[in-house]
Formats: C-alpha cells, sequence, structure tokens
C-alpha cells in the first residue's frame, strides 16, 4: 500500500510561536491537514472533543500544565498518535511515565532533521493503528453477521419447526443458491418472520 497520497491531521499544542513557525516549513499542507495550533492544554482539549487528529505534537510546558495526563488520555482512548516535546532535564523522567502508553517523546532542543524523523516514525505508528481498526471493524461487522444470521436461525426454529442444524442448512443453502450473503438471507427471514 503507498502512502504517497495519504494526509495527516495534526494538533500542535504550543506557546512558543517559534516552534509553531518551524514546524511550518515541515509540515506541507499536501501531506499534513489540517493543521490546527492552540496554545493551551484547556484548548487542546477542546479541540481534540471535536475532531480526531492524527497526530498530536504537544510543547511541554504550557501555560495551564506540563501535558503529560493530556497525552496519556489520547493515547489511551483515541485513536491519535501522540508526541510530547520536554526539556532535556526532564525528559528521561517524563518518558519513563508516558512510554507504556504509547506516547513519543524528545527533549528539546529538536533539530528539523530529528523533528522530519519523528514525523516519519509518528506515520508508522498512525498506519499501524489504522490496521487494528480496520481489524476491530471486521471483527464488529462479522460478530454482527453472526447475531442476525442466530436470531433467523432461532425464528425458523419457532416458526416452521425446524431443528437448529436444518435451519442452518437452510441459511447455507439459500445464500448459496442465490450467490448472496448469510446476511442478506438472514435479514429477509426476519423481516418475513417478525
Amino acid at each position: 500500500m503507498s502512502l504517497r497520497g495519504r494526509s495527516y491531521s495534526i494538533l500542535i499544542v504550543s506557546a512558543a510561536g517559534s516552534l509553531t513557525s518551524a514546524f511550518a516549513d515541515l509540515l506541507p499542507e499536501a501531506r499534513y491537514s489540517p493543521v490546527r495550533t492552540v496554545s493551551s492544554i484547556s484548548a487542546a482539549r477542546r479541540a481534540a472533543a471535536a475532531k480526531a487528529y492524527d497526530f498530536v505534537i504537544i510543547n511541554s510546558p504550557l501555560p495551564d500544565d506540563m501535558g503529560v495526563r493530556f497525552a496519556i488520555d489520547l493515547c489511551s482512548s483515541r485513536q491519535s498518535v501522540v508526541l510530547l516535546l520536554v526539556k532535556s532535564d526532564l525528559h528521561n523522567g517524563i518518558h519513563e511515565q508516558v512510554t507504556e502508553y504509547g506516547v513519543f517523546t524528545l527533549s528539546k532542543p529538536i533539530s528539523k532533521t530529528t523533528m522530519t524523523y519523528a514525523l516519519s516514525w509518528l506515520e508508522s505508528a498512525r498506519e499501524r493503528l489504522r490496521q487494528f481498526e480496520k481489524k476491530s471493524l471486521s471483527i464488529e461487522e462479522k460478530m454482527a453477521e453472526i447475531r442476525l444470521v442466530n436470531k433467523a436461525k432461532w425464528l425458523l426454529i419457532s416458526q416452521l419447526s425446524m431443528s437448529e442444524p436444518e435451519a442452518h442448512r437452510y441459511i447455507e443453502k439459500q445464500a448459496m443458491d442465490r450467490c448472496v450473503t448469510r446476511q442478506t438471507i438472514a435479514e429477509e427471514i426476519i423481516k418475513t418472520y417478525s
């Protein structure tokens, strides 16, 4: 799968305007869009509640908080990849605190080269999360289909006095004969007998 056409949304949480302007060169609009910048954790919480971002980059400290709890909360409850930028003297302690939650950390100051590599790592992590999302959706869809087919089987059992194996075979055979899914047959049975 090519990532050439992929675009990533970014929320930058930074009170320092210098970091935001430095990011402008590193974030071409074709690859990173939309890019939203806020200057406090409270504003970041509101922004994250309104929209899910692929990446959240937090330049710690901020006027209202260090951003550690916010970073952990995002990684625990959302599909965002979080990068926490911290002062070098605090890096080791904060890194140990947030690593188990999947938060990436870098110590400041950061060169453009390091930030370019970090963006590549964030992209890799986000793509891995996308794969998990797809697997999760397919499992949920499969479970929904199983529930629907089971409901149809029980309707056949109660309405037509079929045994469970007969109801199962009936649904399978109808689906094969008509070249449709078992879910389609189950929906028709439910509509007919409900």
